[in-house]
């Protein structure tokens, strides 16, 4: 394996490692529905804070999975041209 190969290994490594995170920190779609349930006493600015905080997890999550599957084929094009 060439240093090419041995830096998009540590990388897909890195960006895997770093989906488990950014999916684990978001909040389930299940835990706003016992609040409706029960009628949540959550103030405005405590929902708003916690949509702009899920919407960049999803963010982070969208871009690192495409960075992740990007340099997957890069990895395997580059593994296939070195056969």
């Amino acid at each position: 394996m060439g240093v090419v190969s041995w830096i998009c290994s540590v990388v897909l490594l890195i960006l895997a490692i770093a989906i488990i995170v950014v999916v684990l920190l978001q909040e389930g779609h299940q835990a706003n529905l016992s609040g409706a349930i029960a009628g949540g006493a959550d103030s405005f600015l405590g929902k708003n804070k916690a949509r702009t905080l899920d919407s960049f997890l999803a963010k982070c999550t969208k871009w690192i999975s495409i960075g992740f599957f990007v340099l997957t084929l890069v990895a395997d094009f580059i593994v296939a041209a070195n056969l």
